[in-house]
This record gives C-alpha cells, structure tokens and sequence, in this order.
C-alpha cells in the first residue's frame, strides 16, 4: 500500500457454503460488482475508487514510537505467534509467508512506505500462521494496536482505517486472482502491471514463489 494509493472500496460478505465450490465461479474487477467463489466461501464485492492522502497517512503513522531494524532473513513474526502491531515499512524488504507441509508459500510483499500487518492476529489477538521475514535489511515504525485504538476515537481517522484495511482486503483478493490465472504469462503480467516497483524490490525467486512458478519460468518471461 504507497501513500498516494488509488484503489477499489470493497465491501466484504462471506457466506459460508455446506459443499465445496468451484475455485473461480465469476470474476469482473473494478465494476459495479465483484463475485468470487473460492473453497467453500462466496466473496461479494461492490466497488469504488478512493484515495488516501499524504496527510492523514502521514498522520496515522506519525503515531510510531518505536523505530526498529532487522536483518536479511530476521523473522518480523514468527509462526504461530501473536501480533497485533501495524509496520510501516522506512526502508528494505519483507516477505509475508506460510508453510504448507514444509513448503514455503509467499502471499504477500512489502517494501518502501508500504504498511503490513498480520491482519487475523491484528483483529483476532489470537496465533497466526502467517511468517514475515525480512528479505534484506529492514527498517521499520512500529505502530500498536493500542496507539490505532487511541487515533480511531475521531471519526475522521475511522474512516482512515476503514480505507487502509478496505485496501488490505483488497490485495489479497488481486493475490487470488494471480495465483487462480491459468497461463505463467498472465499471470507474470497481471503483477507487473500493477506493481512494477515489486521487481525492481524483491528477488526473482520469491517473486516466482508468489506467483507458483519456477524462477526459470519467470526468468524466461522477463526476457520475452
């Protein structure tokens, strides 16, 4: 998420189902409406453009008092621990990251005036499987649940948060969507399109990861 983000407002339904269901019934994105089927659960969207400010991003992260640094491969959050902190990223890389079976598979990235967060442990306060690593050298502010509780008591930085965790929902749903697209090509596209900063921020390999193909496959669809 950059400060000057343009995006969709998303308003979020899940409706569990008893069977599972195809894994993309329907998809038409930054239209009137939004319809995912995925697993056993039916994403509804209707969407809008909106944009955060330099000033009231500016302000939300002007809450930090705390500054740290990790190192290349510092674990942010560990697996299956709590964390309730939102990062705003100053500088470097990170990587956002869950094992299946032992195998590593990447959901997200964050970099430069970027914010991450593990979002279910953030909301829930309970252990999350998510794993943020750093990919190089890190600085980050750290903003606590405690210091977004004190900011969201004006109704004007309610509807700040309301948009941050709006755009949050949304990245993963694009996540989805990359990784549900048949063709490397496509899918290789649909990411630099809307992120080319991101191959310019990670390495190769975790990109090839995000996106379920060899870095070979990615390599070779760079060059064409």
């Amino acid at each position: 998420m950059g400060v000057d983000f343009v995006g969709d407002w998303i308003i979020f339904v899940a409706v569990k189902r008893g069977n599972p269901l195809p894994l993309l019934a329907q998809w038409r994105l930054k239209t009137d409406v939004y319809v995912q089927v995925c697993g056993t659960y039916i994403y509804i969207f209707f969407a809008s453009l909106m944009k955060y400010s330099k000033t009231t991003m500016k302000e939300l992260i002007e809450l930090s008092e705390k500054t740290i640094t990790i190192v290349r491969n510092e674990f942010l959050k560990a697996k299956g621990s709590i964390d309730t902190n939102l990062y705003f990223i100053e500088s470097g890389s990170l990587r956002v990251f869950v094992l299946d079976d032992s195998e590593e598979q990447v959901i997200r990235f964050g970099y430069k005036e970027n914010l991450i967060v593990s979002l279910d442990s953030f909301l829930s306060g309970k252990p999350s499987d998510l794993v943020i690593q750093a990919i190089k050298k890190t600085v980050i502010k750290v903003i606590t649940k405690s210091q977004i509780e004190t900011f969201l008591k004006s109704e004007t930085n309610r509807i700040l948060w309301t948009k941050i965790l709006e755009n949050l929902v949304l990245q993963q749903m694009e996540r989805e969507i990359d990784i549900l697209t048949n063709s490397p090509k496509e899918r290789y596209k649909r990411v630099l399109k809307r992120s080319p900063q991101l191959f310019q921020e990670i390495p190769l390999k975790h990109i090839a990861n995000y996106l379920r193909m060899s870095a070979e496959t990615l390599s070779r669809l760079k060059k064409s």
